[in-house]
């Protein structure tokens, strides 16, 4: 047991080192590295990280959470995900009243945040400008997350947090399912492709959506309950549902 521990901590590092060290698209670099120069006023004694951002969670966990990107000002800044903007002071508090972390905010890496049962990761491990990573980007960054889904043996249960993640656990898990089945994009869907985990959507926790009210923190708290009984369901007794 100890050396297959060994192991699988060795390619945990060596997919995390991947991912820091990657510079496959272009735009992307540029874009992190000089939003790292520049800064904001508020952040400007602060030095960002300006790389790409691994997952960061339980390394058991049932649970997955696959957002969009790092935040430029966020995970841009602090080096982990969903860690220093509004986008993770929502997401983190609604995991700390389900029980899933330690402390209900998520301000930098060395906060001494813990999650249980969770892992929070994205399909793009650069912060985009406007948000917006390109189709070509989204695909370039594809083996980092299906290395880290690799590495992740225990996941059961997606919460896809925004329309892109939900296209891309269609891409991941769906591909099987026949044209239709996978439902279309609203909070609160649950699609149950066979052979891969349950997803449930959600409206992604950005400021746009949390300040309109597009999303709520009793409509993210109820998407999250039931992705998380999902992934807590017995083998073989997964049903579908909505939130």
């Amino acid at each position: 047991m100890a050396g297959s521990a060994e192991a699988g901590e060795r390619a945990w590092q060596a997919h995390v080192e991947a991912v820091i060290g990657c510079r496959l698209c272009p735009r992307l670099v540029a874009w992190r590295e000089e939003v790292a120069r520049t800064k904001v006023r508020r952040f400007r004694d602060q030095n960002y990280w300006g790389r790409p951002v691994p997952g960061f969670g339980d390394r058991r966990a049932r649970l997955l959470l696959l957002g969009l990107a790092p935040g430029a000002h966020g995970a841009n800044r602090t080096g982990r995900m969903f860690t220093g903007d509004d986008s993770g002071d929502f997401l983190i508090a609604a995991l700390h009243r389900a029980g899933l972390a330690s402390q209900p905010f998520s301000r930098s890496a060395g906060d001494g945040l813990r999650l249980a049962d969770c892992f929070l990761t994205a399909p793009v491990r650069c912060a985009p400008p406007g948000n917006r990573p390109t189709r070509a980007e989204i695909q370039a960054c594809r083996p980092h997350l299906r290395r880290e889904l690799a590495l992740l043996p225990r996941v059961r249960a997606v919460l896809a947090l925004g329309r892109v993640a939900w296209e891309v656990a269609r891409e991941e898990w769906g591909s099987r399912m026949a044209p239709g089945d996978w439902p279309a994009f609203a909070h609160g869907r649950v699609a149950l492709p066979a052979g891969g985990p349950a997803v449930v959507a959600s409206y992604h926790p950005s400021r746009q959506n949390t300040r309109t009210g597009r999303l709520t923190a009793v409509m993210f708290d109820q998407a999250l309950a039931l992705a998380l009984r999902l992934a807590r369901e017995e083998p073989g007794r997964v049903a579908g549902g909505s939130a």
